[in-house]
């Protein structure tokens, strides 16, 4: 790939190839996705609980997360008017068909999807004139042949980007526990290599160009050579942008980051039983030592028992944002501890390039 020349996504052409993953709740909104888009970037907000600000979201979280849906993408859009601006939509949030055809309606150019496959989101985009264009999360091949071929004989099209998020990303992963601690980089490596191989059999099958991007780890201009030797398309970056002037987080949830040391990071449990990496704060210790934080219920994430779980993501993630950092859950890539300084925005995007 000539990273001279702009990166052409769909029918849109784009100055850097460089996605900003999305990370909610409230991380990344129209505040850092306008900025990353502006600068030559592409920009993603992310829906999780996107309305947890609005006067209604405990009583009608749908309805406050759909109106502050359209609030971020109109900032983002006053920012980067040409930019390419796109939602992560998760597929395990509940009313996720309700968030995608919102963002196609707003005119989102992309929607990324994960945290599960997918499999119906052609679908729901489909019935709409909008060229939205659609990019899942995989994170091995076995997924990736599982949303090719599937989305390829249901709904006889391909994505326009496959994302595909390595061992070393933050928030949710798309892995066992057990794949976490076995997997090195190398292995990784080889994993990338074999979705490739399965994205160009399903470009021959379909006579259609699959973009790819990287993600998972990626802090330098050199990590994002090697991911671009292997054939790939773009990179995602996400953790390098929380510690950014326009990041869209509280500036103590910022330097929470710039404090942690590698020692602090480490793989914890989801209450809805998926494994994720976060910062060992003093609520994550909490959780680890076996205490139960007393919640409410948002209703977000289908799949989730109340009752069950040892306390509720949501709440610990609004925490987290607002600048709660000892009482809530802080998301991070495995690379967060590296982090020493505020940035900009332009700063990060040109040091991988």
């Amino acid at each position: 790939m000539n990273r001279g020349q702009p990166w052409k996504l769909g029918e849109r052409s784009v100055k850097y190839p460089l996605l900003q993953g999305g990370m909610g709740i409230g991380i990344s909104l129209g505040g850092l996705a306008g900025a990353v888009a502006r600068e030559g970037g592409v920009g993603i907000i992310s829906a999780a609980q996107i309305g947890f600000r609005e006067p209604d979201f405990d009583s009608n979280p749908l309805e406050a997360n759909l109106r502050a849906m359209e609030k971020e993408y109109e900032k983002a859009r006053a920012t980067a008017p040409d930019g390419i601006i796109g939602f992560n939509i998760m597929v395990a949030m509940n009313h996720c068909e309700a968030y995608v055809k919102k963002a196609v309606q707003l005119g989102a150019d992309l929607i990324v999807s994960g945290a599960g496959l997918p499999t119906e989101l052609p679908a729901w985009v489909k019935e709409t004139e909008n060229k939205t264009m659609l990019a899942p999360i995989v994170s091995t091949e076995k997924a990736a042949k599982v949303i090719l071929k599937y989305w390829w004989k249901k709904h006889h099209v391909v994505p326009e980007l496959l994302i595909i998020e390595g061992p070393q990303a933050g928030g949710h992963l798309g892995f066992s526990e057990a794949q976490l601690r076995e997997l090195e980089q190398e292995d990784y490596r080889n994993e990338i290599r074999k979705i490739l191989d399965a994205v160009k059999s399903y470009e021959e099958v379909s006579g259609c160009r699959i973009m790819t991007a990287v993600g998972g780890g990626i802090d330098t201009k050199e990590k994002a050579d090697s991911v671009f030797e292997l054939g790939a398309d773009a990179i995602q970056v996400a953790t390098r942008f929380v510690t950014t002037e326009e990041c869209d987080a509280d500036q103590r949830y910022k330097e929470a980051y710039l404090k942690a040391g590698k020692e602090d990071i480490a793989i914890v449990k989801s209450p809805v039983g998926m494994p994720g990496r976060a910062i060992l704060n003093p609520f994550m210790k909490r959780v680890i030592a076996g205490e139960k934080i007393s919640h409410s219920c948002h209703g977000c994430l289908h799949g989730c028992q109340p009752q069950q779980i040892p306390y509720c993501i949501t709440d610990a993630l609004i925490h987290a944002v607002k600048g709660e950092t000892d009482e809530g859950l802080l998301f991070c890539g495995a690379k967060a501890w590296k982090a020493t300084r505020i940035e900009t925005v332009k700063e990060v995007i040109e040091s991988f390039f």
